[in-house]
C-alpha cells in the first residue's frame, strides 16, 4: 500500500486528489495539510511514502517544506512530488534542488497523475514532459560555466555514462540496454554515483548532471 500525504492550501484541490487516490486499491491518503508547516509536521508523524506538495502556499511554501522534509534524516524514505499550476523554471530548479523527487503541473491527466505517485513511491525521478523540456531549455540558454566538481571526477567511466543516461530520462531497464549490461548492474552504477555525488534521488542526479556540464543538451 502506497501511503500519501496531501499538502495544498486549496481544500477543493485536496478533495479532488484524495478522491482520485483513495479510489485505487494500492494507494491510501493518510492525511491532509493546508500549509507547508503543517505538512512537514504531518510528514514526521505519518512518514508516508509520497508527499504531494503545492508549490505556492502561505507561510511555509512548497519548496521550503520540501527542503525541510529532505533535510530530515528520519524522513529519508519519504519522496516529495511538487504540484503547481505554473511550469516556471525557477520553481522547477528550486524544487529539485530542495530535494523533490518530481515536479508535476496540475493539468496532468488522472491516469498520468496516478502513475506519477507510483513512480515516486518506487524512488524514481519524475518530471512531466513539459517540465523536462523547460528544464533542458533552461540549460541550453544558460549553460554552466563552472567545471565539473571534484565529486564528478571521482565517478568511474561507467558511472558517468549511467548518470548521463539518467539525465536523458531513461529508466534502469533502458539504461541497461544502452550500456549493454544487466538492469541490476545499471542500478548499481546509479546508486554508487548518487552516493559519491550526495544526491538524494534520481531527480537531483539530473540537476547535477546538467549543472556540472556532464550532460550538454542539444541546441535546436
Amino acid at each position: 500500500m502506497i501511503r500519501v500525504l496531501l499538502v495544498d492550501d486549496q481544500p477543493l484541490i485536496r478533495s479532488g486528489f484524495r478522491a482520485l487516490l483513495d479510489a485505487e486499491d494500492d494507494i491510501h491518503v493518510v492525511d491532509e495539510a493546508g500549509n507547508g508547516a503543517d505538512g512537514v509536521a504531518l510528514a514526521r508523524r505519518h512518514r508516508p511514502d509520497v508527499v504531494l506538495v503545492d508549490v505556492r502556499m502561505p507561510g511555509v511554501d512548497g519548496i521550503e517544506a520540501t527542503r525541510q522534509i529532505a533535510a530530515d534524516p528520519d524522513l529519508a524514505a519519504v519522496h516529495v512530488v511538487v504540484l503547481t499550476n505554473y511550469g516556471m523554471d525557477e520553481y522547477v530548479l528550486g524544487a529539485l534542488r530542495a530535494g523533490a523527487a518530481g515536479f508535476l503541473v496540475k493539468d496532468i491527466l488522472p491516469e498520468d497523475f496516478l502513475h506519477a505517485v507510483r513512480v515516486a513511491a518506487r524512488g524514481d525521478a519524475l518530471l512531466a514532459p513539459s517540465i523536462t523540456r523547460r528544464l533542458i531549455e533552461r540549460f541550453v540558454a544558460h549553460p554552466p560555466s563552472a567545471p565539473a566538481t571534484t565529486a564528478l571526477r571521482e565517478l568511474t567511466t561507467r558511472e558517468r555514462e549511467a548518470v548521463a543516461l539518467v539525465a536523458e530520462g531513461l529508466a534502469n531497464d533502458e539504461i541497461a540496454v544502452r550500456m549493454t549490461i544487466s538492469p541490476v548492474t545499471a542500478k548499481t552504477h546509479i546508486n554508487r554515483a548518487m552516493t559519491k555525488l550526495h544526491a538524494r534521488d534520481r531527480a537531483q542526479l539530473v540537476v547535477i548532471a546538467y549543472e556540472s556540464g556532464l550532460v550538454t543538451p542539444p541546441r535546436s
